[in-house]
């Protein structure tokens, strides 16, 4: 299938930019949440009940989060969302809509996380920064949702800590990793076909490794490279993908490597799309049809 022709504005004007891999961090910030924040229709969040700042522990200290309430008087399910952006860039600004989305789909408590960027805070820092804020909210579910039901989402480098969160913390009920970056010296074919044109493209991603990762880093680290992790006894899973994407091989590689560790999960690569279609459905109804698919197969999850 081609690109969603919907999508065919936007890839025109991100290639008419100046790449965020030509850019230094803090102006590849602003340049996201210009694409981002600024452009977004305000009519097209997610309704939810309320909103409202709070602090939950990182390895270093507190770290700012959200937290975002469904209607209704619970219990509720507790999401922990972890947004994505290379580790480098993306905040709780610009993953407003994923986590209303969640909220006001999942009827869940969703509490999303401000982890340290690199490269002010180089790895391990964003995996041990999700791990601590995970553990923090799992030991504080009276606060938030109020039932035992905890889960883990994030997309792109959001879903890459979402994982290694859920290697680290017993206890989690699901994961949602929206095509997560898994393993970093990995030698997938999406990586090749994929590498130019798409939103996300080689050199962006070989910029935010360099970015997070020392040149010593050991790259095959499971807090970095999840997928060379210890698998058996996880959470069920949704894994989603898209086709355009470069790192739709290591996500559906993810999903596989967890079946075969026993762990049930559900595995969609969405056709004719790319690589950050979740904040894309106020302009591609392909797009938004897979955010709500998405979103209903993580309810399902959750609600069991």
């Amino acid at each position: 299938m081609p690109v969603d022709p919907s999508l065919a504005g936007l890839l025109e004007a991100i290639a008419a930019g100046t790449p965020l891999s030509e850019l230094s961090p803090a102006d590849a910030r602003a340049v996201f949440r210009a694409m981002t924040v600024d452009t977004r229709p305000p009519q097209s969040l997610a309704p939810v009940a309320s909103i409202e700042d709070d602090k939950v522990a990182g390895a270093d200290g507190p770290l700012a989060a959200r937290v975002y309430r469904p209607d209704g008087a619970g219990p509720f399910p507790t999401v922990v969302l972890l947004h994505g952006g290379g580790w480098v860039i993306g905040d709780l600004d610009t993953h407003a809509p994923m986590a209303r989305a969640i909220c006001a789909g999942t009827d869940s408590v969703v509490v999303a996380v401000d982890y340290r960027l690199a490269p002010e805070a180089r790895f391990p820092a964003a995996a041990q920064d999700a791990i601590a804020a995970v553990r923090d909210v799992q030991s504080r579910l009276v606060e938030y949702g109020g039932s035992d039901v905890l889960a883990v989402a994030g997309d792109s480098a959001g879903g890459n800590l979402s994982a290694v969160a859920a290697q680290h913390v017993p206890g989690l009920a699901a994961q949602l990793l929206v095509y997560p970056a898994t393993d970093v010296l990995g030698d997938f074919p999406s990586r090749a076909e994929n590498a130019h044109g798409y939103f996300l493209d080689e050199p962006t991603m070989a910029w935010f490794i360099g970015c997070y990762a020392d040149a010593d880093t050991d790259l095959t680290d499971p807090r970095l490279s999840p997928l060379r992790g210890e698998l058996a006894g996880l959470p069920p899973a949704v894994v989603v993908t898209a086709e355009f994407d470069p790192l739709r091989d290591e996500g559906v590689a993810y999903a596989d490597a967890l079946a075969a560790a026993g762990v049930p999960v559900r595995q969609t690569t969405y056709p004719g799309l790319i690589h950050g279609f979740f904040d894309m459905g106020p302009w591609s109804a392909r797009c938004q049809d897979a955010v709500d698919d998405t979103i209903a197969q993580f309810a399902e999850l959750l609600r069991r």
